[in-house]
């Protein structure tokens, strides 16, 4: 019987936790253990967690390392098969792991599997986090089966099929755990966001599938870290998008993006810049800044996925523009031709 530890990582989360975390522990299966890994908090997490949730185990860390080195660096404490890993603003339904744990028992070149995700505040709408699964298009901008760019979608039951899909969102997300070891990881260098859309990229390119199970649900509040349009999301989403495109790409898309990309993101930076926001305006040239100094570890990376390819992910690759796709109002998947 494979051993499954949730993983949740908490970051002065103290209310999520206590709002959250009873329902994780309740739906757990007997023999899944709990563990909170705290990413060096400032707040009671530590303290709440001891006197109010004695059965979950904690991690602590000496200092905030993100989304992506925090997970890694617990993870390499957890022995585990496989890591469930949760946001600290899910809620779990009893039963949400039992489609999970079917899917990686059945299917051995799974790397990750992901349930559909919902939103907490209203379950008729899925949530922009990750909905029934994600896919990017040609130019690297990512979009899900239930939300286009930032058009969300009812559910219908529309997009309850199980399929493989090209990423599955962090806030719920289920591996393999000598697959996620054996990659490396997150790329910790990316600290937070787009890290999850990078490794499943990664996965597949080392010959493993990313797989939705919309039979099993949760709900995700989500938005608790930062804003949608905060001037740090910004400069997180832009640079770590193009350190994942250099690095995963083929030679002929890397070329395409390299002269379309910074266009577009020219365009982006100066419609800030027409809104007022001239602190997001900054923070896509202080993305592309840092994404130039990258270069020669990037340059690295790319080599050695390169060297240990056995897959691909092109057939997950929506082959048009889903920016010009939203403008043209098609803002639902279906819509799509994927």
């Amino acid at each position: 019987m494979p051993v499954a530890k949730i993983v949740i990582l908490n970051w002065n989360g103290a209310e999520h936790l206590r709002r959250f975390l009873p329902s994780v522990v309740a739906a757990a299966p007997e023999g899944v253990g709990v563990v909170v890994a705290d990413n060096g908090s400032t707040d009671d997490s530590v303290a709440i967690l001891a006197a109010e949730f004695p059965t979950v185990s904690v991690l602590r860390m000496d200092a905030n390392y993100g989304f992506a080195g925090g997970y890694n660096r617990a993870l390499e404490q957890i022995e585990a098969d496989y890591y469930l890993l949760l946001n600290s603003d899910v809620e779990t339904p009893p039963g949400w792991l039992g489609p999970i744990f079917d899917c990686l028992g059945a299917n051995p070149d799974v790397a990750v599997v992901a349930p559909k995700l919902i939103s907490y505040a209203d379950r008729t709408m899925f949530e922009y986090a990750g909905a029934s699964g994600g896919f990017i298009d040609f130019l690297g901008y990512p979009f899900c089966r239930g939300r286009i760019l930032r058009c969300v979608e009812e559910d219908r039951g529309q997009y309850d099929d199980a399929r493989d899909v090209f990423w599955v969102s962090g806030a719920a997300f289920c591996c393999r755990a000598d697959v996620f070891r054996a990659l490396g990881g997150f790329d910790a260098d990316f600290f937070a966001h787009m890290e999850e859309i990078d490794l499943c990229w990664r996965m597949q390119l080392a010959g493993y599938r990313v797989r939705v199970v919309p039979q099993s649900t949760v709900y995700h509040l989500g938005g608790g870290t930062l804003q949608t349009d905060s001037p740090t999301k910004v400069f997180y989403n832009h640079r770590n998008n193009l350190a994942m495109l250099y690095k995963c790409t083929s030679t002929g898309q890397r070329l395409f993006v390299a002269v379309a990309r910074p266009a577009l993101d020219l365009l982006a930076a100066f419609s800030y810049l027409v809104q007022g926001r001239g602190d997001n305006f900054r923070a896509v040239f202080r993305a592309y800044r840092d994404f130039f100094r990258w270069h020669k570890d990037l340059s690295r990376k790319r080599r050695a996925i390169r060297e240990n390819r056995k897959g691909s992910a092109t057939e997950h690759i929506y082959r048009g523009s889903v920016v010009l796709r939203y403008l043209l109002g098609r803002r639902t998947f279906a819509k799509m031709t994927l």
